[in-house]
């Protein structure tokens, strides 16, 4: 054993990024697991309908919404609000995202040999391919704690005006994405972790703010390694993500009560 410190863990490291005209290219296609962006797809496929947001959809474990504990705009980037659940802890459900599950928080399943046409404001965003570390949730950007490695990881979500494709990738472990369906009005929040099996992807509309939402829905990819845990020799995994890297304006929410994460039963 090193006397004074362990080795320190993987975060989240770049890799390679390459752009995506969405004008030129508008289709995103899963090429066997492969994530690809064609200016027509190949003939006889036909895109995928995206998932339309229907409030009445409700899975994930739910939890009470007790108040808004403050709203803090974060200029040029976006806009924090705190959420105050009336809970002592807070466990997301682990679910394998399957088309109806991830319809139920507005995410679309892209399966290999499948395509979507993408919908952006933004005519130029870009792929990364990322690695990320098991570790890389346990860090929290609201609570005053800099970049300090943490025990607990809190209820951090977002939505944005750009689209997003989670491709799972890593040739060994599926990829996580975690989400959730808040509605306002109702003071209610589903709460989930979505097991993308390998070779699949998720595809995330656009999702501006509006003034008087009926349900929000949310995500965050930091806890992309989950599957590691418990593996000995795995502790990162590599994703692709399209997203739009400069200029964009972010919606958090988020809550400080720890989270629990778990394995979904069924194999995916």
């Amino acid at each position: 054993m090193p006397n004074t410190h362990l080795d320190a863990p993987l975060f989240i490291k770049e890799m390679r990024e390459t752009t995506v005209h969405t004008t030129r290219t508008p289709f995103f296609f899963n090429d066997g697991g492969t994530p690809a962006y064609l200016s027509e797809l190949p003939a006889g496929l036909a895109p995928l309908v995206p998932a339309a947001t229907n409030p009445a959809l409700a899975m994930g474990n739910e939890y009470a919404v007790a108040n808004v504990l403050g709203v803090k705009p974060t200029p040029p980037y976006g806009i924090e609000t705190q959420l105050g659940f009336a809970a002592p802890q807070v466990e997301f459900a682990p679910l394998w995202a399957t088309r109806d599950v991830a319809a139920a928080f507005g995410i679309t399943l892209v399966e290999p040999g499948q395509a979507v046409r993408l919908s952006s404001p933004v005519a130029e965003l870009h792929q990364v391919e990322y690695e990320y570390g098991v570790f890389a949730g346990h860090w929290s950007p609201y609570q005053g704690t800099g970049n300090a490695l943490l025990s607990v990881v809190c209820t951090d979500l977002e939505h944005h005006d750009f689209p997003h494709v989670f491709a799972s990738t890593d040739p060994t472990q599926p990829l996580v994405i975690s989400v959730g369906r808040y509605w306002p009005g109702l003071g209610r929040i589903r709460l989930a972790d979505l097991w993308v099996p390998r070779g699949s992807a998720l595809y995330i509309p656009p999702q501006p703010a509006s003034e008087h939402p009926e349900c929000i829905d949310l995500h965050n990819n930091r806890n992309s390694a989950r599957a590691c845990w418990g593996d000995i020799r795995q502790s990162s995994i590599v994703t692709h993500t399209l997203l739009q890297t400069q200029n964009g304006f972010f919606y958090w929410y988020w809550n400080a009560i720890a989270t629990v994460h778990g394995r979904p039963v069924a194999i995916g």
